[in-house]
């Protein structure tokens, strides 16, 4: 068994250095941590990236000096907010869209708590609907 591939996924013909690569390759190509995840397995054929080289997606981008300013997760649900946002806006008597989006932005306000705590984001960063709608312009 190689040194990188850690679980026994003998079978993958890519070195844990190739694969940086074209994880490198798919970031610079505007590609998310799960798109790149996706494209892995399904083109390449490499069912785990962490199984065959010992690190995650996010560990390998880290070391090349790649960092998002706003985790992915977060991102997402910041996209959502917004699109419930719009919608209230044209449809007011939406109170179901209004109890989702409730529930999205305290979603938000969870993840960016842990995520002050874990240090992946600054101290001062804050979610206001303004700062959403810039975010994902």
């Amino acid at each position: 068994m190689e040194k990188g591939n850690k679980s026994g996924v003998t079978w993958v013909e890519y070195k844990p250095e190739e694969i940086a690569e074209i994880i490198k390759k798919l970031h610079h190509e505007g590609k998310t941590k799960s798109e790149i995840g996706l494209i892995l397995r399904d083109q390449y054929g490499i069912p785990s990236v962490k199984a065959v080289t010992g690190k995650t997606i996010s560990k390998i981008l880290e070391e090349q000096n790649i960092k998002e300013e706003v985790p992915e997760d977060l991102m997402n649900l910041i996209r959502k907010s917004v699109k419930l946002m719009e919608h209230i806006e044209t449809h007011r008597k939406d109170f179901k869209a209004k109890r989702g989006y409730e529930l999205t932005v305290s979603k938000i306000r969870r993840l960016v708590d842990y995520y002050k705590s874990k240090g992946k984001l600054p101290k001062h960063w804050r979610f206001t609907e303004e700062n959403a709608r810039l975010l994902v312009k």
